[in-house]
């Protein structure tokens, strides 16, 4: 994913969390708050796993937005991992996410 995309500051994760709508699900959570433009950041705690797991499951998320992004509203999007999603297949990060955006409203017509 490209850089342009990426939130990196503790202040806009914070943000997001404060002020967004938020879609949970089994592998992961989806906070989303309206943005002139798509910015994404990604979240995996230490209980998913050691830093090989959670490096996985954060490049897998990433990739499963990734080719999301031309159907997506814009906004700022912040994915947090939940132990569950160390287990989970690409496949299923992929069709979870997308249940969990048109959940929130943020997908337009596929």
């Amino acid at each position: 994913m490209q850089q342009r995309y990426r939130i990196r500051t503790n202040g806009h994760f914070r943000y997001v969390y404060r002020k967004g709508k938020h879609a949970s699900g089994k592998l992961f959570r989806v906070h989303y708050v309206k943005a002139r433009r798509l910015q994404v950041g990604f979240s995996v705690s230490r209980q998913v796993g050691n830093a090989v797991t959670r490096n996985l499951v954060k490049r897998r998320l990433r990739e499963a937005f990734r080719s999301l992004i031309p159907v997506l509203a814009n906004g700022s999007y912040v994915i947090t991992a939940n132990p569950a999603a160390a287990m989970a297949s690409y496949t299923e990060l992929c069709s979870n996410m997308a249940a969990q955006l048109t959940r929130l409203g943020v997908l337009r017509d596929m």
